[in-house]
């Protein structure tokens, strides 16, 4: 198309690329606000669910904990599970985005966006 103009072409191939970039980190970061994750303490007994982009979402306690004179114990519980919960979003973010830097040809260990 552009092979009389030499390195023109390159870069119009690499522009060409960044749109496509641009446009999958845009749908990434459409994706992370639906996928979400769900971190928990106390085994189980407070469950805290975020988006992968960290926003808490749905915060679960068992009636068992409620004890007044625990509530100290409680108030670490959902503190630890909203702390798992994000810890787990940031995670699965990382991974999705490793998934679109490796699949378009990018080292792996690529911080995007830029």
């Amino acid at each position: 198309m552009l092979k009389g103009l030499g390195g023109l072409g390159d870069m119009a191939k690499m522009m060409k690329q960044a749109q496509q970039m641009q446009a999958k980190m845009a749908e990434l970061q459409e994706s992370l606000n639906t996928i979400t994750v769900t971190g928990e303490s106390g085994a189980g007994l407070v469950k805290a669910t975020a988006t992968a982009k960290g926003e808490l979402t749905a915060l679960d306690i068992s009636p068992t904990i409620f004890d007044p004179n625990e509530k100290e114990v409680v108030e670490d519980l959902i503190l630890a599970a909203i702390k798992d919960a994000q810890s787990r979003a940031s995670e699965r973010s990382e991974q999705e985005m490793r998934k679109l830097t490796e699949a378009m040809g990018l080292p792996a260990d690529m911080k995007l966006p830029f």
